[in-house]
C-alpha cells in the first residue's frame, strides 16, 4: 500500500524526463539557431535565412518561457530527492545551461557586441583628435559638413546625427566593408535601429517602431511589416580626413566615443580603414565601387578605378564620373551632365588638375568648377559605395561590370 500511494503522489514522474529535454530543448535551441544564423559561423552566411531568423527572433521568448517552466519541476524534484552526486550534477548542468543561454541570447549578440557611441562628439578642425590620415565618410548639406571616421564605423557601424531639419543614419558594415548614408525616416516616420546580426555578410537592423529587419547595405526592408520600403539614401564621399578638410575646411568631425568599450573596439578596427583586397579580377573578395540609379547598377573595379584615375561611363542612362584622388585610397562620384550639357573628365598633363574636354574647365576635388565656363558650379553627387565584390552581387544580381 505504501509503494501504491508513493507512486500516486507523483503522477508526473514519469514524464520528468521527457518534460526535462524538451524544456531544455526549447530553452537552447533558439538562442543557438539565431546565433548561428545571424553571426559569422562557417556557413551560415551564405544561407537565405533572413525569413527563418525573423521568425525564429519573434518566437524565441515565449518558446524560452515554456521551456523554463518544462525544466523547473524535474530540478526541483531531483534536487530535493536526490543523492549529493545528483544534486552535484544538477547544479553543474543548470550553470552549464545559464552560460550557454547567456552568451546566447545577451554576451554574443551583435548589439552588444557593436554599441551605438555613448554620446557623438563633434569637434571642429581646429579642436579635431583624429588623424588626418584617416579615410572618413563624409557628408554636405547646404553649406554644412561633417566627416564620421570610417574605423569608428566600422565598429559602431552605425551613428545617428543630423544637419539641420535633416536627419542623418551614417552606417557601415566591417563584413562586406559597405558605406552607406541614409535618412532614417519611411512614410514621414522617424525611424530607431538596433543591430540584430548579419545576412551575406551584410548588417542587419531592426527597427524599433515595427520589428522590420533591414539590409545594410541597400536601405530595404528585408522583412517585417515594412517589407520592401527603402530608406532615402544621402549621397556621401569616402576619402582621408585630410583630402576632406581640403574641399570643406569648416566641417565638423565626430570624435571617437570615450566610452572604455569603445576604446577597446576601436582597437579592433585600428588601421581598417588602410587595408586594400589584393585580389585580382573579380574574385568575391575583390574590391568594387559600386553605384545604382533607378533599376541599373554596375560595378567598378578598385584596381582599374585607381589605374585610370578617371572614369567617365554610363550607368543605366546616367552619365557619371569616377574619379580617385592622388592618395589611391580617397574618391568620389558625379552626374557628368551640367545645364544640359553631357561633360568628359580628364586628367591634364601634370595629372594634378581635373579638367573636362568640351570647355577645357578646371575642376577641384568636389566636383566644383574652379576656373572657365563653368565656374562656381558644382556638379551633383552619385552615391557610390565602396565594397567587397561578393557583396554588391548579392544586392544587385543583375549589375554590370566595368573593369579597365
Amino acid at each position: 500500500m505504501a509503494a501504491t500511494s508513493s507512486s500516486r503522489s507523483f503522477p508526473l514522474e514519469r514524464y520528468y524526463m521527457p518534460m526535462f529535454l524538451v524544456g531544455i530543448l526549447l530553452l537552447l535551441a533558439p538562442g543557438i539557431v539565431k546565433t548561428y544564423l545571424l553571426m559569422p559561423f562557417p556557413g551560415s552566411q551564405e544561407l537565405d535565412s533572413i525569413e527563418m531568423a525573423y521568425l525564429l527572433n519573434g518566437w524565441s521568448t515565449p518558446l524560452q518561457i515554456i521551456g523554463l517552466l518544462l525544466v523547473i519541476g524535474p530540478i526541483v524534484k531531483g534536487f530535493i530527492t536526490g543523492t549529493i552526486l545528483r544534486r552535484i550534477s544538477i547544479v553543474m548542468f543548470s550553470v552549464f545551461c545559464f552560460v550557454v543561454f547567456y552568451f546566447t541570447t545577451i554576451a554574443a549578440s551583435a548589439a552588444n557586441i557593436f554599441r551605438e557611441p555613448s554620446s557623438l562628439r563633434m569637434a571642429a578642425p581646429a579642436d579635431n583628435r583624429v588623424p588626418l590620415e584617416t579615410v572618413v565618410i563624409g557628408i554636405e548639406h547646404n553649406g554644412v559638413a561633417k566627416a564620421y571616421p570610417l574605423n569608428y564605423l566600422a565598429y559602431h557601424h552605425r551613428v545617428s546625427d543630423s544637419i539641420g531639419a535633416l536627419k542623418l543614419w551614417a552606417t557601415y558594415c566591417s563584413m562586406c566593408r559597405t558605406g552607406a548614408v541614409y535618412q532614417p525616416v519611411v512614410d514621414q516616420q522617424p525611424l530607431t535601429f538596433r543591430l540584430v546580426g548579419a545576412n551575406h555578410y551584410n548588417a542587419v537592423f531592426e527597427d524599433e517602431a515595427t520589428g522590420s529587419w533591414w539590409y545594410q547595405a541597400t536601405g530595404e526592408a528585408a522583412t517585417g511589416p515594412m517589407k520592401g520600403k527603402r530608406l532615402p539614401i544621402v549621397p556621401s564621399e569616402q576619402m582621408t580626413l585630410k583630402l576632406w578638410l581640403e574641399q570643406h575646411p569648416n566641417s565638423l568631425i565626430a570624435q571617437p566615443d570615450g566610452a572604455e568599450y569603445s576604446r577597446e573596439g576601436y582597437q579592433q578596427t585600428e588601421g581598417y580603414d588602410r587595408f586594400q583586397p589584393k585580389k585580382e579580377g573579380w574574385q568575391p573578395n575583390s574590391w568594387v565601387v559600386g553605384i545604382a540609379v533607378g533599376n541599373a547598377s554596375k560595378a567598378y573595379l578598385w584596381q582599374g578605378v585607381v589605374a585610370a584615375r578617371v572614369v567617365n561611363d554610363l550607368v543605366g542612362a546616367q552619365p557619371v564620373a569616377i574619379v580617385a584622388a592622388p592618395d589611391s585610397v580617397s574618391f568620389t562620384a558625379w552626374q557628368r551632365t551640367l545645364n544640359g550639357q553631357q561633360l568628359t573628365f580628364a586628367l591634364d598633363s601634370t595629372r594634378t588638375r581635373l579638367t573636362d574636354t568640351q570647355t577645357n574647365s578646371i575642376w577641384n576635388w568636389n566636383g566644383e568648377c574652379v576656373e572657365g565656363t563653368y565656374a562656381g558650379q558644382k556638379l551633383p553627387p552619385v552615391a557610390a559605395s565602396q565594397l567587397y565584390w561578393h557583396a554588391w552581387q548579392t544586392f544587385h544580381p543583375g549589375t554590370e561590370k566595368w573593369e579597365k
